[in-house]
């Protein structure tokens, strides 16, 4: 659902990510390299009309210092949710605080941390918030 300025809400992205991350689980299974879940996620989200960017550089700004340090994002969709992918046995404490660091660095408010190599997506999918 869009809100009056034609934007969508957090919420209502999260929900369409979560399907498209459930049927390509169900199509292709857990297994598969980050690299190969992240371009069908990207491609099936820009099929459906969102601007989703890739791979975004996020700077560090120290004492109003712009470092450019390595950190990219694997997706943000319509400037408003972060998705970082993963395909791992297990989530580690990490990759959370890795997410919600991406989050704090944007001012973004909602990630979804997805773990495609989880038997059920919906046990691999972790909302992370920043400031909710």
């Amino acid at each position: 659902m869009k809100n009056n300025n034609d934007e969508y809400y957090e919420d209502d992205l999260a929900s369409i990510i979560v399907d498209c991350c459930y049927h390509i689980h169900v199509n292709l299974g857990p297994g598969l390299l980050e690299s190969v879940y992240e371009e069908i996620l990207y491609s099936e989200l820009t099929e459906i009309g969102l601007k989703v960017e890739r791979q975004k550089q996020l700077p560090v700004v120290w004492k109003e210092r712009k470092l450019d340090l390595g950190f990219r994002t694997d997706l943000i969709v319509e400037n408003k949710v972060i998705i970082e992918i993963k395909s791992v046995l297990e989530i580690h404490p990490v990759h959370p605080k890795q997410l919600l660091t991406y989050l704090k660095l944007t001012n973004l408010k909602l990630g979804l941390l997805i773990n495609f190599n989880s038997p059920l997506i919906k046990s691999g999918i972790t909302r992370i918030v920043n400031g909710l």
